[in-house]
């Protein structure tokens, strides 16, 4: 598929498709965005930031991030907003284009293979449910509610799992750019239980 240009929204945080996010928009040139956004298809990009902050500009950014859909928008008083995002699918920057008024890239889609239920999508599932359960211990956490489901498909199952994995931002990028859902699963796996054998040290007194 061709090259489009699409708006873009710097984060210090990682979108995956399938999850939805909150966010508290008040830097004047992403308001623009917003209104630009919700005067057309109500989408943007969003990228994690590799180093700089999200206000001010002078950001590096990483070249694969996710398409979001703005599912509520509520502007206040004093023109910030507060949405609610839904990603989509997954697109890689081939140029960035000028930041005025508020940043833009030539994007193309990312090839997105279906995810299938599997014994490696259970294993995950479970490490996560028992990692949470640990943080909770320590108090930083609340458990996974045992009712709790993280979604209908397996695809919406696996990105779910992603987004709730207590891992750093830049894990999240790996997973965001695994080549294909069994080996996002398997490296979520990885990355919770590598987070759940350090809480376990703690609790233990190590």
């Amino acid at each position: 598929m061709a090259d489009r240009p699409l708006a873009m929204f710097p984060l210090s945080t990682v979108l995956f498709p399938n999850v939805r996010m909150p966010l508290h928009v008040f830097e004047p040139r992403y308001r623009r965005l917003v209104a630009d956004c919700l005067a057309g298809d109500r989408r943007f990009g969003v990228v994690l930031i590799a180093r700089g902050s999200e206000v001010g500009g002078g950001d590096q950014r990483m070249d694969v991030g996710t398409v979001a859909r703005i599912e509520t928008a509520e502007e206040l008083p004093d023109g910030r907003w507060h949405l609610v995002v839904l990603g989509l699918g997954l697109v890689r920057v081939t140029r960035w284009l000028d930041d005025d008024p508020y940043p833009r890239a030539m994007v193309e889609d990312c090839a997105m293979v279906r995810a299938e239920q599997s014994d490696g999508l259970r294993n995950a599932e479970g490490e996560l449910r028992r990692v949470r359960a640990l943080f909770s211990e320590l108090g930083d956490a609340p458990a996974v509610p045992g009712a709790l489901s993280f979604g209908d498909t397996p695809d919406e199952v696996g990105w779910g799992l992603c987004a709730a994995a207590p891992v750093t931002a830049f894990d999240r990028q790996r997973l965001l750019e695994a080549p294909g859902p069994d080996e996002r699963v398997a490296l979520l796996l990885d990355l919770v239980r590598a987070v759940g054998d350090d809480v376990g040290r703690i609790l233990a007194g190590g």
